[in-house]
């Protein structure tokens, strides 16, 4: 490349839904709905998990550290997305977008692994549950959490690292609604190969790693089920991981459509629409999904939900 194609960035500008000058209205209020809904269902899920006793548990504290990340996860795009459409720009500042990715891929990183975390859970507490208390006490609890966070941040600090020693050509628009890794990468003018080769490194790592050990765990839990004699024991066990089985199809199944999908190219609309399922929606539907497939949820809910109304 030409060094004199080559300039000082101090914007990009995010082409996505930002180009659908008809449906501007629609898209903000859709997404601002969306947004609401995820942010206080997963602050229900957290207060419930925090006030209630009876659910300082492990899988409980795995959940409400998720729902954390959830709100973190949508906060990173949505909101920038939402002023966008409202004021009909299109830009985001250099510095806004490495932020943007490098909060980007501490939150997904971090949903990858709670999930994971919580897969092994489950399977400890039904494969054995005798020892289940001992196993996953509160210090490896913790401390599970904080390598998921050391592992999430050290990437998400060395990939913006690396962002930093990139030049940038006179083309600064990111087909995309955030400001996505490969997009801005495509952008540069300068060698990019270190930046591929760390993508792609940790995009297998953290899509094939997490997932094996989630298969695995799953495996072995279904294989311990069947063996229980009655099926009100067989029901009993699988409705204590069928809340986190479901956000886990739901989970990796948007995730890998986004990379994996030939026609979900993320210069598309049908990227877009892919990628909003993954990083909007999903989180949207986990406290749902995990309110009305878990009793105890429930319970918690409406005892806080009677307390707070007996306040008032």
């Amino acid at each position: 490349m030409d060094p004199g194609n080559q300039t000082s960035v101090s914007e990009f500008l995010l082409l996505g839904f930002s180009q659908d000058s008809e449906h501007q209205l629609m898209l903000f209020g859709l997404f601002l709905s969306m947004f609401v809904v995820t942010v206080l269902g997963n602050l229900l899920i957290i207060l419930a998990v925090s006030s209630d006793s009876h659910l300082h548990m492990p899988m409980y504290f795995f959940l409400s550290n998720l729902s954390f990340v959830d709100i973190c996860f949508t906060s990173t795009t949505v909101p920038k997305m939402l002023v966008n459409i409202q004021t009909q720009s299109k830009s985001i500042p250099y510095a806004g977008c490495l932020a943007q990715m490098c909060f980007f891929m501490v939150f997904g990183g971090m949903d990858t692994f709670l999930l994971t975390v919580m897969a092994y859970d489950r399977f400890v507490a039904i494969c054995y549950s005798l020892h289940y208390p001992v196993i996953m006490n509160p210090h490896r609890c913790g401390l599970l959490v904080l390598v998921s966070w050391f592992l999430s941040l050290s990437y998400a600090l060395i990939q913006s690292l690396l962002m930093l020693r990139l030049s940038f050509c006179s083309n600064w628009g990111i087909q995309h609604f955030y400001c996505e890794l490969a997009q801005v990468l495509t952008l540069a003018c300068s060698d990019t190969l270190i930046n591929y080769i760390l993508l792609y490194m940790v995009m297998g790592l953290l899509g094939f790693v997490p997932f094996s050990g989630i298969i695995f765990s799953y495996s072995r839990i279904i294989s311990s089920i069947l063996r229980i004699p009655s099926t009100d024991g067989k029901y009993r066990a699988f409705s204590t991981c069928g809340s986190h089985l479901s956000v886990v199809l739901l989970f990796y199944g948007t995730g890998l459509g986004v990379y994996l999908s030939s026609d979900a190219s993320s210069s598309s609309w049908k990227g877009m629409v892919a990628s909003v399922m993954y990083t909007v929606v999903t989180p949207m539907l986990n406290p749902f999904i995990y309110s009305l497939r878990n009793r105890d949820i429930k319970k918690a809910l409406q005892r806080l939900l009677e307390r707070k109304l007996y306040v008032h």
